[in-house]
Protein backbone atom coordinates (compact mmCIF):
# COMPACT_ATOMS: atom_id res chain seq x y z
CA UNK A 1 0.00 0.00 0.00
CA UNK A 2 3.12 2.65 1.14
CA UNK A 3 4.67 1.94 -2.06
CA UNK A 4 1.64 2.55 -4.39
CA UNK A 5 0.93 6.06 -2.48
CA UNK A 6 4.19 6.95 -3.57
CA UNK A 7 3.96 5.90 -6.79
CA UNK A 8 0.54 7.51 -7.06
CA UNK A 9 -0.10 10.60 -4.82
CA UNK A 10 2.25 12.98 -5.81
CA UNK A 11 1.76 13.06 -9.55
CA UNK A 12 -2.16 13.16 -9.07
CA UNK A 13 -1.56 15.99 -6.84
CA UNK A 14 0.85 17.89 -9.84
CA UNK A 15 -1.95 16.80 -12.77
CA UNK A 16 -4.88 18.22 -10.34
CA UNK A 17 -2.93 21.52 -9.73
CA UNK A 18 -2.23 21.52 -13.09
CA UNK A 19 -5.64 21.43 -14.56
CA UNK A 20 -6.85 23.76 -12.02
CA UNK A 21 -4.72 26.19 -12.57
CA UNK A 22 -5.03 25.80 -16.63
CA UNK A 23 -9.14 25.88 -16.63
CA UNK A 24 -9.13 28.95 -13.11
CA UNK A 25 -5.96 30.59 -13.18
CA UNK A 26 -5.61 29.32 -9.22
CA UNK A 27 -4.34 26.31 -7.25
CA UNK A 28 -6.59 25.52 -4.36
CA UNK A 29 -4.73 25.78 -1.11
CA UNK A 30 -6.02 22.03 -0.16
CA UNK A 31 -3.53 20.25 -3.28
CA UNK A 32 0.01 21.82 -2.06
CA UNK A 33 -1.57 21.04 1.80
CA UNK A 34 -2.77 17.27 1.02
CA UNK A 35 0.74 16.78 -0.65
CA UNK A 36 2.43 17.82 2.42
CA UNK A 37 0.51 16.43 5.04
CA UNK A 38 0.53 12.78 3.10
CA UNK A 39 4.57 13.15 2.88
CA UNK A 40 4.16 13.68 6.72
CA UNK A 41 2.16 10.74 7.27
CA UNK A 42 3.55 7.98 5.01
CA UNK A 43 7.27 9.40 5.51
CA UNK A 44 7.56 7.03 8.79
CA UNK A 45 6.61 3.98 6.76
CA UNK A 46 9.44 4.52 4.27
CA UNK A 47 12.83 3.60 4.59
CA UNK A 48 14.47 6.78 5.36
CA UNK A 49 16.19 7.80 8.92
CA UNK A 50 15.91 10.92 10.14
CA UNK A 51 18.46 12.44 8.40
CA UNK A 52 17.68 11.77 5.10
CA UNK A 53 14.38 13.28 6.07
CA UNK A 54 15.47 16.29 7.66
CA UNK A 55 17.25 16.75 4.17
CA UNK A 56 13.33 16.44 2.58
CA UNK A 57 12.57 19.12 4.76
CA UNK A 58 15.56 21.20 4.21
CA UNK A 59 14.67 20.84 0.53
CA UNK A 60 11.30 22.25 0.80
CA UNK A 61 12.71 25.21 2.97
CA UNK A 62 15.30 26.00 0.63
CA UNK A 63 12.41 25.78 -2.13
CA UNK A 64 9.86 27.84 0.03
CA UNK A 65 12.84 30.61 0.85
CA UNK A 66 13.73 30.85 -2.81
CA UNK A 67 9.72 30.91 -3.88
CA UNK A 68 8.77 33.76 -1.18
CA UNK A 69 11.33 35.72 -2.67
CA UNK A 70 10.07 35.55 -6.23
CA UNK A 71 6.47 35.75 -4.89
CA UNK A 72 7.28 39.12 -3.05
CA UNK A 73 8.78 40.44 -5.98
CA UNK A 74 5.35 39.59 -7.92
CA UNK A 75 7.27 37.38 -10.31
CA UNK A 76 5.72 34.01 -8.81
CA UNK A 77 1.65 33.64 -7.74
CA UNK A 78 1.38 31.87 -4.25
CA UNK A 79 -0.33 29.05 -5.42
CA UNK A 80 2.84 28.45 -7.46
CA UNK A 81 5.14 28.86 -4.68
CA UNK A 82 2.78 26.41 -1.99
CA UNK A 83 3.00 23.61 -5.11
CA UNK A 84 6.46 23.75 -5.65
CA UNK A 85 7.31 24.01 -1.86
CA UNK A 86 5.07 20.67 -1.19
CA UNK A 87 6.02 18.80 -4.59
CA UNK A 88 10.09 19.26 -3.03
CA UNK A 89 9.18 17.33 0.12
CA UNK A 90 8.37 14.47 -2.00
CA UNK A 91 12.13 14.70 -3.94
CA UNK A 92 14.11 15.83 -1.20
CA UNK A 93 17.40 17.10 -1.44
CA UNK A 94 19.21 14.93 -4.11
CA UNK A 95 19.66 15.24 -8.19
CA UNK A 96 15.96 14.70 -8.58
CA UNK A 97 15.36 18.45 -7.23
CA UNK A 98 17.70 19.68 -9.03
CA UNK A 99 15.64 17.54 -12.16
CA UNK A 100 12.76 18.82 -11.22
CA UNK A 101 13.61 22.86 -10.90
CA UNK A 102 15.41 22.63 -14.43
CA UNK A 103 12.77 21.04 -16.14
CA UNK A 104 9.70 23.50 -14.11
CA UNK A 105 12.52 26.26 -15.33
CA UNK A 106 12.52 25.23 -18.98
CA UNK A 107 8.31 24.16 -19.40
CA UNK A 108 7.81 27.39 -17.96
CA UNK A 109 9.40 28.97 -20.56
CA UNK A 110 7.87 27.19 -23.26
CA UNK A 111 4.28 27.71 -21.23
CA UNK A 112 5.21 31.36 -21.32
CA UNK A 113 6.21 31.83 -25.09
CA UNK A 114 3.30 29.59 -25.93
CA UNK A 115 0.47 31.78 -24.19
CA UNK A 116 1.76 34.85 -25.33
CA UNK A 117 1.11 33.33 -28.77
CA UNK A 118 -2.23 31.95 -27.60
CA UNK A 119 -2.92 35.65 -26.38
CA UNK A 120 -1.99 37.64 -29.16
CA UNK A 121 -3.88 35.11 -31.68
CA UNK A 122 -6.73 34.60 -29.97
CA UNK A 123 -9.07 36.16 -32.47
CA UNK A 124 -7.60 33.71 -34.98
CA UNK A 125 -8.01 30.67 -32.88
CA UNK A 126 -11.30 31.79 -31.66
CA UNK A 127 -12.53 32.18 -35.25
CA UNK A 128 -11.24 28.40 -36.39
CA UNK A 129 -13.59 27.55 -33.14
CA UNK A 130 -10.47 26.67 -30.90
CA UNK A 131 -12.05 26.88 -27.56
CA UNK A 132 -9.47 27.72 -24.65
CA UNK A 133 -10.81 29.08 -20.89
CA UNK A 134 -11.33 32.38 -20.77
CA UNK A 135 -9.61 32.92 -17.40
CA UNK A 136 -6.68 31.91 -19.79
CA UNK A 137 -7.29 34.35 -22.33
CA UNK A 138 -8.44 37.73 -19.90
CA UNK A 139 -5.42 37.27 -17.31
CA UNK A 140 -2.30 38.62 -16.78
CA UNK A 141 -0.46 35.71 -15.64
CA UNK A 142 0.57 31.93 -16.40
CA UNK A 143 -0.72 29.12 -15.31
CA UNK A 144 2.88 27.73 -14.18
CA UNK A 145 1.56 24.69 -12.56
CA UNK A 146 1.31 23.19 -15.83
CA UNK A 147 4.69 23.47 -15.85
CA UNK A 148 5.74 22.44 -12.58
CA UNK A 149 2.71 19.75 -12.88
CA UNK A 150 4.73 18.25 -16.56
CA UNK A 151 8.27 18.59 -14.66
CA UNK A 152 6.89 16.72 -11.89
CA UNK A 153 6.04 14.24 -14.18
CA UNK A 154 8.79 13.85 -15.77
CA UNK A 155 11.67 14.33 -12.39
CA UNK A 156 9.63 11.94 -10.16
CA UNK A 157 10.39 8.67 -11.20
CA UNK A 158 13.97 9.52 -10.50
CA UNK A 159 13.18 10.32 -6.63
CA UNK A 160 14.25 7.95 -4.32
CA UNK A 161 11.50 7.48 -2.56
CA UNK A 162 10.09 6.64 -6.30
CA UNK A 163 13.27 4.15 -6.62
CA UNK A 164 12.74 2.66 -3.12
CA UNK A 165 8.69 2.23 -3.83
CA UNK A 166 9.28 0.10 -6.84
CA UNK A 167 11.98 -2.03 -4.99
CA UNK A 168 9.24 -2.95 -2.08
CA UNK A 169 6.90 -3.69 -4.93
CA UNK A 170 9.66 -6.07 -6.45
Amino acid sequence: MYAWIVLLLPPLCLATAALTDFLEMKIPNRIPLFLAVSFLLIVPFSSLGLVEIAWHLAAALMVFSACFALFALNVMGGGDAKILTAASLWFGFNTSLFEFLVFTGYLGGFLTIAVILLRANWDKLATVGMRLPQTLMAAKKIPYAIAIGAAGLIAYPSSPLVLAAIQNIR
